[in-house]
């Protein structure tokens, strides 16, 4: 069976409410969309923050894919994209994105300008963040963690939150506000950032 066949069962699984395939295809390829990823965005941090919006996006808009291409060649359209919005909301400039092709993406692997930017030095960073992160959501209250999990991982609006926490949307965005701070504060150190800024 190919890797495109597999892809298209695990596609398949999830459109049938499977979320535990997505996870699988999350695993497959998420290395491969962070080096594509940061071939337009320097920052490992703000790589991984696109890499994670681009599944999410991925895994809402699952149920409208047909498989009129590869899996991945959808996937890595859709990080492309929300890398591009992401520069153009961060006031960079995007053009860098207009020369992809995406049906050539899978390749970026092998680039040798791609491993030339994934130093050891941004890699070991990226895996601390990463390893910050876990450590403080582990360590949140159950209603911080849950409020922060449902807004920045499943997505969720602020009404959805509060009626799925059975309480008031003001008590939902300060239960973000306060899981965000704590995660910032043990950001802090690792990116050399002042008090007065968040990131």
């Amino acid at each position: 069976m190919s890797d495109r066949e597999i892809d298209q069962q695990l596609v398949e699984r999830v459109q049938n409410g499977d979320k535990h395939a997505f996870d699988l295809l999350v695993a497959k390829y998420q290395r491969k969309l962070t080096r594509l990823l940061s071939q337009f965005i320097r920052d490992p941090a703000e790589v991984e923050d696109v890499a994670q919006e681009a599944f999410i996006k991925a895994y809402r808009a699952l149920p409208s894919f047909r498989g009129d291409s590869a899996f991945y060649t959808w996937l890595y359209r859709i990080g492309i994209n929300t890398a591009k919005n992401y520069l153009v909301s961060q006031g960079r400039k995007a053009s860098t994105l207009q020369g992809v092709d995406t049906e050539e993406a899978e390749n970026y692997e092998e680039g040798s300008v791609l491993r030339d930017m994934h130093t050891p030095e941004s890699e070991l960073m990226s895996k601390q963040i990463a390893q910050t992160v876990n450590k403080t959501l582990e360590q949140l209250p159950d209603e911080l963690r849950t409020a922060i999990v449902l807004r920045e991982i499943d997505g969720l609006s602020y009404d959805e939150i509060a009626t799925i926490m059975e309480c008031p949307i003001g008590t939902v965005r300060s239960r973000i506000f306060r899981a965000r701070e704590a995660i910032s504060e043990e950001l802090r150190p690792l990116l050399g950032t002042s008090k007065d800024k968040r990131w």
